[in-house]
């Protein structure tokens, strides 16, 4: 029980990485990005290709974050011109985005699963009330705690994060004081990317590298998205967290029944809390 639980938190960690960028991209900028599991991928991907040392990961972090940014900035100029219309258009758009990026990425390493060996030193394991647990998912708990602090304070104590929620609150008004609407915008989904890419590269481990996986962690971040709330840091934690737990302890007690039970949790909150748990109607009709 114990291990599943710490297995429901290391989890939790790793989808609040990915998913809280998209909650920002979505909630705060109005554009729904799919193409945000091709990003993960292949950060996946860098993973698989540089592990074995402390060197190789810290390389493949390295590259992701500077590939996630450059991704970033691209997807936002593509969707510029769709920012007035539906998320229709918008979706279609980062999904062939996400399609091809996900070809080239087989094009690249195969379709072979590829496995992701941990740093060293963090490949063991140790006992926690008399249960073995791997070092590198305690570490990755707190990765995403240490995070998740940074993000909120970021986006609620900042000048930054004030012009950031004062662009979502009044565009025109922020450009009547001589700030450009698009660098912020730029700015918020390049972050966003680079959160995805390097959530790959540290979800390497647990999820290895294969084709397919970016659709897997894409249903999860918008499950935690929704649960959520649009546009909140804090709903994104707890609605990673929550979906950790309930996916793994799901997958450990019912694990034929897995998939129903993630999306029955998801149903109950929208019952429960149409906007997300941290939402609000505002964020939710923004458009």
């Amino acid at each position: 029980m114990l291990v599943s639980v710490l297995n429901g938190l290391a989890i939790g960690s790793l989808l609040f990485i990915l998913a809280v960028g998209l909650s920002l991209v979505f909630g705060m900028m109005d554009v729904l990005n799919l193409a945000h599991g091709a990003l993960f991928l292949g950060g996946a991907y860098l993973g698989a290709a540089f592990a074995g040392s402390w060197g190789g990961f810290l390389a493949a972090l390295a590259l992701a974050a500077v590939g996630g940014l450059a991704a970033g900035a691209l997807l936002s100029l593509m969707t510029e011109p769709l920012r007035k219309r539906s998320h229709l258009d918008q979706a279609l758009l980062t999904l062939g985005v996400a399609f091809v990026v996900a070809e080239l990425l087989i094009i690249a390493f195969g379709d072979d699963p590829l496995s992701v060996a941990a740093p060293p030193a963090l490949d063991g394991s140790v006992s926690i009330l008399g249960a073995t647990y791997p070092t590198y998912r305690l570490v990755l708990i707190g990765v995403g705690a240490v995070l998740a602090l940074a993000v909120y304070l970021v986006v609620e104590r900042t000048r930054v994060g004030a012009l950031v929620r004062a662009t979502v609150a009044d565009r025109e008004m922020v450009a009547a004081l001589g700030v450009d609407n698009r660098m912020v915008q730029a700015t918020v989904f390049a972050v966003g990317s680079l959160l995805a890419a390097t959530a790959g590269v540290l979800g390497g481990p647990i999820y290895g590298a294969r084709p397919g996986l970016d659709a897997t962690v894409l249903i999860l971040a918008l499950v935690v998205v929704v649960i959520g709330g649009l546009g909140s840091v804090r709903g994104a934690l707890v609605g990673a967290l929550i979906i950790g737990q309930v996916d793994t302890l799901g997958r450990w007690l019912l694990p034929e029944f897995a998939s129903f039970i993630l999306f029955a949790a998801l149903a109950l909150v929208l019952v429960l809390r149409p906007h997300g748990l941290f939402g609000s109607p505002a964020s939710a009709g923004a458009r």
